[in-house]
This record gives C-alpha cells, sequence and structure tokens, in this order.
C-alpha cells in the first residue's frame, strides 16, 4: 500500500475538543481523500510528539495551529503526511493477484499483439509504499520471460510518501520482509552482501531494478500524468480509506489510464466499491477494461 492506511495522534483532549484538530483532519482530507477517524488516533502520536517537540512548542494543538496558521509550513506540512502514513505491504501480498497475472492477464495481453510485433506490457503499482508490490510484479513477468514468453515490460511505482519512495528506488529490504519470497526467487533476484553494515538485509538485481521506477503522486490530484495504454494498474486497500464520491472519482480517473481490456487489481475488502461504467468485473477483485 500505499496512499492508504493513515492514522493520526492527539492528545484525548485535543481530539474531542481542539478545533486544529478538526480544520487538520479535513485538510488531510482535502489533501490525500484519507479521513481520519477518532478511532485511530492512538496509533501514531509519537510521530507527531517529536514535531511538537522539534520547534518547542508546549502540545500538538499548538503544533497543528503552527501548521495550518503560519505561512511557509507548506514543507512541513509534507514531512508530516509523510510521517502519519503507515505503509503495510509485502512482497507477494495477496498472492492469487500474481497467480493470475502469471497464469492469465499475461498471455491474454501476449496473445492479442499483433502477429510480427513484439508486446511491450506496462504495469502500475498506484499506491506502491516501499516498492514491495511493484518488485514482485517484476519478479513475476521476468520469470514468464524466463520460461520462454517474449515481450518488454516497464513497472511504475507511485505513492503520496516520499519517505517510501526513497526507500523504494533504494531497493534495500530487511530478511524478515523477504519470507514471502519463494527461496529460489530470493536467490535469483536479491543480492547480499558480506560487509556488516548489509547484514540481514538484501537488495534487488540490478536488471530487475532497472525495469521498475518510482515517483511521487497523489491519487486525489484531477491529472496523473501517466500513459493511457497501462495494461495493468494495481490499487489495493487504499479504496478503503476513501469516502464513496472520491473511491469513484479514483477508480474513474484510472480507468481513463488503463489500454482497451486492460485490467485494475483491488483488494479484498474494495471489490464491492468498484463501480464504474468502463470496468467489468471478471473476479471478485479483478476488473477489465471494457
Amino acid at each position: 500500500m500505499t496512499q492508504g492506511d493513515f492514522a493520526l495522534s492527539f492528545p484525548e483532549t485535543t481530539v474531542r475538543g481542539g478545533p486544529h484538530a478538526d480544520r487538520f483532519r479535513a485538510l488531510i482530507r482535502q489533501m490525500t481523500g484519507i479521513s481520519l477517524p477518532p478511532a485511530k488516533i492512538h496509533l501514531i502520536e509519537q510521530r507527531l510528539r517529536r514535531r511538537v517537540a522539534a520547534f518547542d512548542l508546549p502540545d500538538t494543538e499548538s503544533y497543528l495551529q503552527m501548521l495550518m496558521d503560519q505561512p511557509g509550513m507548506d514543507e512541513e506540512l509534507r514531512h508530516v503526511i509523510d510521517l502519519i502514513t503507515t505503509n503495510t505491504t509485502s512482497f507477494f501480498r495477496e498472492s492469487a493477484h500474481f497467480d493470475m497475472l502469471a497464469a492469465t492477464i499475461i498471455p491474454d495481453r501476449i496473445a492479442r499483439t499483433p502477429a510480427g510485433q513484439r508486446p511491450r506490457l506496462k504495469l502500475w503499482s498506484a499506491a506502491s509504499s516501499e516498492g514491495a508490490e511493484a518488485f514482485t510484479m517484476a519478479i513475476v513477468l521476468a520469470e514468464l520471460q524466463r520460461r520462454g514468453m517474449a515481450f518488454d515490460y516497464a513497472v511504475l511505482g507511485t505513492d503520496i510518501s516520499n519517505r517510501m519512495l526513497h526507500r523504494a528506488a533504494e531497493a534495500i529490504y530487511d530478511d524478515d520482509q523477504l519470507s514471502t519470497i519463494p527461496a529460489d526467487l530470493r536467490a535469483r533476484y536479491f543480492l547480499t552482501g558480506a560487509h556488516p553494515s548489509v547484514a540481514g538485509k538484501a537488495r534487488v538485481v540490478p536488471e530487475l531494478r532497472r525495469k521498475v521506477r518510482f515517483r511521487h503522486m497523489n491519487l486525489m490530484d484531477d491529472r496523473y500524468g501517466v500513459d493511457h495504454d497501462v495494461d495493468v494498474i494495481f490499487l489495493r486497500n487504499v479504496l478503503i480509506y476513501f469516502d464513496q464520491a472520491d473511491k469513484e472519482r479514483v477508480v474513474k480517473r484510472l480507468a481513463s489510464h488503463l489500454a482497451p481490456r486492460g485490467y485494475l487489481i483491488v483488494g479484498h475488502a474494495e471489490s464491492m466499491v468498484v463501480r464504474d461504467a468502463q470496468l467489468t468485473q471478471v473476479k471478485p477483485t479483478i476488473f477489465q477494461k471494457i
């Protein structure tokens, strides 16, 4: 994920009665589409407290007032959005999606390529977090190439968090993050080093990194600046944090970037919220552009 798992924490009195906290919730909702219900306030209080301390302010309410009323705080606001983003992701998460990608979606796309042409596939992880989803896509496609399928491909990962995008571009992961990757794939697509500074870590191999690029994008933007012939878009476990109107707008914009018969793949909790005339449901969480 994602633009998704947002959680905000304030002291109890601030949450229930602080006008600046209410304004902040509204601002985050406007900027990112993410709702910040009081039920989630306990999850990242420590993160905001560090920013309060950094500005030597007495409490969170004072910090929020400064953040929203003092000129020149745009960079700090972007920093706060990074801080309050909880990114839950793993390699081969919801593995059935990658099984279908390999067994059905990619073979179908290749079969539709005119004779004599080499297909070039475009895949997009639209809430890429620190890159596990995007690199899983690349691993799946690299494996299909090893089995003899002839095609080129590129994977784009986008996210609202610059902090996560930096990690994704580094493509370095702790061993526990790689536990969901089959041993043969881990050996083939990740490098380990002997130096103590990289103990317990591995990096995606260069040939795979060259296939994947990352850049900043906010799903609430009116325009995405992405090609309109994308074959597969993953947007999983993000829409559940938006209200219905924003869900519909985001899905409509994403569908406009799909190639004819391209696929949008969402999370299991989101299959009922995808409603768009451009898309038809082919599996509970998989939609195809008409």
